[in-house]
């Protein structure tokens, strides 16, 4: 009976050591990254601005097309509306029929605008997959890379959880965001993460 109790005791202990030996070697750190930080001009991702200064340089012929668009919808609904209070006093010259032509040209620049708009978002998304998604897809590569080099178990996007009200708080020591952006930039050009 004796010999039954004492068997019973060691291996207890053997498991709570076992345990207690496998979370201490199960235990590593968690990092937080700013994911918004990588397209800082000045302190991000040189390879991932770039990819985005060039899409926005490409875009930028439709992006004043659009502004300009805007710009002529504005001017027009004022001028309907500056005609519409004239309209109203009495003895006015201006009727209905005079602003009618100038709300329909401001519905058919509206449609198009609306139209035009659509098609230029279709076209930067479609490019942007193009342009920046490979080198998004690297940048996580290199971020398992860096947790792995690091001894991180975890890295967290923390501006995602913290917009999402998800990350109330945290340790400014666990931000790797400037470290990773670093370790990611001092990578020879074209170096590929596996």
């Amino acid at each position: 009976m004796r010999t039954v109790r004492l068997l019973v005791v060691s291996m207890v202990f053997a498991a709570v050591f076992a345990v207690s030996a496998l979370a201490q070697s199960a235990s590593g750190k968690v990092g937080l990254i700013n994911t918004y930080a990588f397209a800082d001009t000045k302190g991000g991702i040189t390879k991932y601005v770039a990819q985005l200064n060039k899409l926005s340089a490409e875009f930028k012929p439709d992006e004043t097309k659009l502004n300009n668009l805007v710009k002529q919808l504005q001017a027009l609904e004022k001028e309907i509306q500056n005609l519409q209070k004239q309209m109203q006093v009495k003895g006015s010259p201006i009727s209905a029929k005079t602003v009618q032509p100038k709300v329909d040209r401001y519905n058919k620049l509206k449609r198009d605008f609306k139209f035009q708009q659509e098609d230029v978002q279709a076209r930067v998304e479609s490019r942007r997959k193009v342009l920046v998604n490979p080198i998004l897809s690297d940048i996580m590569k290199s971020m398992q890379a860096f947790a792995k080099q690091k001894g991180y178990s975890v890295i967290l996007d923390g501006a995602k959880l913290q917009e999402s009200g998800i990350l109330m708080a945290f340790d400014q020591k666990t931000d790797v965001t400037k470290e990773f952006i670093a370790y990611y930039n001092a990578r020879p050009a074209g170096t590929a993460t596996k």
